[in-house]
């Protein structure tokens, strides 16, 4: 009984334990489920705060992403600006290359003006000299034939006045008409001379023209001949048989122009000719070798002169501001000058025996002609190589006036002969004068000789003819005419 007591009130107490535990513990938890309940719902509230941040975050970042893709494309934008940048700035330094070579070009040009500049100025100082010299020259003679002929003057003056005061009228007279036949022709040598003197004196201060008047002659010519081209230029674009026409009418202009006589000095359209007068035929053609002009020179020779018109690409190069199809244009008139080039060397004008070792190939464009040269700085050497000289309006006048005033001189030094032969002549002519004068005075002196002694046997002595014939008369003659006063006077006896 004391068991089942004991172990019921320690069942009981266990109980009440548990109970008390059971209170306690749950008055804990409880405590325990409001401070979770609190902390679920200060964890709510942050959850929420959370929550409403993260949509605040999330449409932050929509913006940030809109902002994004604007700032994106605007960097597309502007990677598309910088690469049309660096093409402008590509173009622009190929720009400053071709502006660089054109520079460099015309440094160049500059140089070989300069050069000719100075080239030209020596030349016009040797021909001042020369001209000076031959000036001198001209004035000796003129002073010394002006000398000689105011010489002859006084002393054929001062002869026919002693021939006048010593001899009789008879004489006289006859004396005069060998005067008159032998001076007539000596004076008419004497005023042809004169005249020539003073004809090739005024022709050279005519012809003499400064090297300065003879730059601007040639750049006025130039002006007007660009000009002539500009003019043209429509009316040439495609057609080569119109272009061949211009370019031989500029080549005519010039020749013209150029102080040089057609047909004297220069031939146009001239069939080249061998010795045996048969025409000569092209070995690369097969045709007549007939240069558009051929210029003579002084001592024989010839330079065959052959116009080349190359305008279809160089206008359409021209025109052109793509700087692909500029290159391709700019190569295409390149090759058609060097076709004119090859196809003149294959013609062998210069093997023909009285040209000289070169041709000259005349471009009639000044622009054409620069733009090829452009395009290949040793294109002058190229048709040198081939004995052609690639010359433009500018270069070709300037040579022609070089061979122009090559035959001035030529001409000159031929009157300047034509005078000293004169010379010799009038000088020759003078001698045989002054010899038949002097047989004329010892033909004088001889038959006043004779005279002097016939009029002693009439005049003079006791047995003078005079004398005589007055006795005669004395002694009866019938005589109608009598001797005068003077006359018997002077025959008396002594």
């Amino acid at each position: 009984m004391d068991w089942l007591s004991l172990l019921v009130g320690l069942v009981a107490g266990i109980i009440i334990g548990i109970l008390v535990l059971y209170f306690y513990y749950q008055t804990k938890i409880s405590t325990k489920t409001l401070s979770f309940e609190k902390e679920i719902s200060s964890l709510h509230s942050e959850v929420s705060f959370s929550k409403s941040n993260l949509e605040n975050s999330e449409k932050q970042k929509e913006n940030l992403q809109l902002k994004n893709e604007d700032l994106e494309s605007k960097v597309f934008e502007y990677h598309q600006k910088l690469a049309e940048q660096n093409a402008d700035n590509l173009n622009l330094v190929q720009q400053l290359d071709d502006i660089k070579f054109d520079l460099k070009q015309l440094q160049d040009k500059q140089e070989v003006l300069l050069n000719d500049k100075q080239t030209l100025i020596a030349q016009n100082a040797e021909l001042n000299a020369q001209n000076k010299n031959f000036e001198i020259l001209l004035k000796n003679q003129k002073e010394e034939i002006e000398k000689l002929q105011k010489q002859s003057q006084l002393h054929f003056e001062k002869m026919a006045n002693q021939i006048l005061e010593e001899k009789t009228e008879k004489f006289t007279n006859l004396n005069q008409q060998h005067l008159k036949s032998i001076l007539e022709p000596f004076g008419k040598n004497l005023d042809d001379l004169k005249k020539t003197v003073h004809e090739t004196y005024d022709k050279e201060s005519k012809e003499r023209f400064s090297l300065g008047e003879k730059v601007n002659e040639l750049k006025l010519l130039n002006q007007q001949i660009s000009q002539e081209a500009n003019k043209l230029i429509k009316a040439l674009k495609g057609e080569s048989k119109t272009q061949g026409n211009w370019g031989e009418m500029i080549l005519e202009s010039i020749l013209e122009k150029s102080g040089l006589t057609k047909n004297r000095e220069y031939f146009l359209e001239h069939e080249l000719r061998d010795d045996h007068k048969n025409p000569i035929y092209s070995e690369f053609s097969g045709k007549k070798m007939r240069p558009d002009a051929i210029i003579k020179y002084p001592d024989q020779r010839n330079v065959i002169i052959d116009s080349k018109v190359s305008l279809t690409a160089f206008i359409e190069m021209a025109n052109e501001e793509d700087v692909d199809i500029f290159k391709i244009k700019q190569n295409q008139h390149l090759a058609s000058i060097k076709n004119h080039i090859n196809e003149l060397s294959n013609k062998a004008y210069d093997d023909f025996d009285k040209s000289l070792d070169f041709v000259m190939l005349f471009v009639p464009s000044e622009a054409a002609y620069n733009a090829a040269l452009q395009a290949d700085t040793q294109l002058w050497n190229y048709a040198y190589d081939k004995r052609i000289l690639l010359l433009s309006p500018t270069n070709l006048i300037t040579s022609l006036k070089l061979i122009a005033d090559l035959w001035k001189r030529e001409y000159q030094n031929k009157n300047a002969m034509e005078i000293a032969e004169r010379g010799a002549k009038l000088y020759d002519k003078f001698v045989s004068f002054v010899d038949k004068l002097e047989k004329i005075g010892k033909s004088i002196d001889q038959a006043q000789s004779s005279y002097d002694e016939a009029y002693k046997q009439l005049s003079t002595g006791n047995d003078n003819l005079v004398l005589q014939t007055e006795k005669l008369r004395k002694l009866g003659l019938k005589n109608k005419k009598q001797l005068s006063n003077g006359m018997t006077e002077t025959s008396k006896e002594v």
